[in-house]
């Protein structure tokens, strides 16, 4: 579990990266659990958008994608999901304790 300073940190962190997966009309499916999981183990932390036509609430969604890479829920502002997960070869952040 993150604490309140570690979740500010990479709020403030995400907070230059642009979304790179994208939830729409289908909804969140095992390949896109997938992908995204790849993408945490190389990148850490990262932006999911939720699309206007996504038929599912945001915070489903956000749930949904964190219980599925078993990453932490950085963040969920407007339609933008901010997920973290710690890499365990790509490690590059360095959490304030």
């Amino acid at each position: 579990m993150l604490k309140g300073k570690q979740k500010r940190y990479l709020r403030a962190m995400a907070h230059h990266l642009n979304p790179i997966f994208q939830v729409g009309k289908g909804g969140v499916n095992e390949n896109m659990i997938k992908q995204i999981g790849e993408a945490l183990e190389v990148r850490e932390l990262l932006k999911v958008s939720v699309l206007q036509n996504c038929e599912e609430d945001k915070s489903v969604v956000a749930r949904e994608l964190a219980e599925g890479t078993k990453a932490e829920l950085v963040q969920l502002i407007g339609s933008t999901i901010v997920l973290y997960k710690e890499s365990k070869e790509n490690k590059s952040i360095n959490l304030p304790s």
